[in-house]
C-alpha cells in the first residue's frame, strides 16, 4: 500500500468533519503523483526520439541504402524520417505542456479533465506510431512489387537462385508478414509496456478524483 492508499483509507475511517483536511491531502498526493506519471511520459518521449535519430544513423551506414536506392525509394524515406521528427516534435511539446499544465492545476474538476486530455495525447501518440509504421510497410511493399527485380533484390542470395518467380514470390510474402507480425507486436508490447502502465496509473489518479469529488 502506497502513501496515497493510506491517506485514502484513513479520509474513509475518519469521523466526517475531518473529511475537508484529508480531502485536501489526498488531491495534493494525486496531483503530485499524476505530475509525475506525465513526466515520466515526456522523458520516455524524449528517449524514443533520441532512439530515432540513432537509428537512422545506423541504418542510413548499412548495405539496404544501396537497396533503398535502387528500388528509388531513398526520397521516401527521407520524407517519412523528417515527417516522424516533426510529429515527434509535436507530441512532446504536448506531453511537456500537459506537465506544466497539471502542475499549475488548483482544483480537482480541473486536474481531472488535463488527466482526461494526457491519456488521449498519448493514446494518439500510440495509435500514430502503430498506424504510421503499418502504413509505411504496406507502401514500401507495393514499391518493391511494382519494381522490376524489386523482390530478387530484397530476398538473400540463395532465395534469388531459384528459377521458379511465383515460389519466389511466395517465399517474399510469407517472409514479410512474418517481418510485419513481429515488428508490430514488438511495437504493441513496447507501447503498452512504457505507456500503457502509465495510462492505467493515470486513470486510477482520475477515479480517485472522481470520488472526491462525489
Amino acid at each position: 500500500m502506497d502513501v496515497l492508499d493510506k491517506y485514502k483509507q484513513a479520509w474513509d475511517n475518519q469521523p466526517e468533519d475531518d473529511n475537508k483536511v484529508s480531502k485536501v491531502d489526498i488531491y495534493r498526493m494525486t496531483k503530485l503523483r499524476s505530475s509525475s506519471i506525465v513526466k515520466w511520459i515526456f522523458i520516455i518521449g524524449l528517449l524514443e526520439f533520441v532512439f530515432l535519430a540513432i537509428l537512422n544513423i545506423l541504418v542510413s551506414k548499412t548495405k539496404y541504402i544501396d537497396v533503398y536506392s535502387e528500388l528509388n525509394m531513398l526520397t521516401l524515406l527521407n520524407y517519412s524520417y523528417y515527417v516522424n521528427i516533426l510529429v515527434v516534435i509535436v507530441f512532446l511539446y504536448l506531453f511537456y505542456k500537459n506537465y506544466i499544465s497539471i502542475n499549475t492545476t488548483d482544483n480537482t474538476k480541473s486536474l481531472m479533465t488535463k488527466i482526461i486530455k494526457t491519456r488521449k495525447t498519448v493514446k494518439y501518440y500510440v495509435a500514430y506510431n502503430i498506424i504510421g509504421g503499418i502504413l509505411l510497410m504496406v507502401i514500401f511493399n507495393i514499391i518493391i512489387f511494382n519494381t522490376p527485380n524489386g523482390i530478387e533484390m530484397l530476398m538473400p542470395e540463395e532465395a534469388v537462385n531459384i528459377t521458379d518467380r511465383s515460389k519466389l514470390i511466395t517465399m517474399f510474402i510469407v517472409s514479410q508478414t512474418i517481418v510485419i507480425t513481429i515488428t508490430l507486436a514488438f511495437l504493441a508490447l513496447f507501447y503498452y509496456l512504457l505507456y500503457g502502465i502509465l495510462l492505467r496509473k493515470l486513470k486510477k489518479n482520475y477515479k480517485d478524483l472522481a470520488k472526491l469529488d462525489a
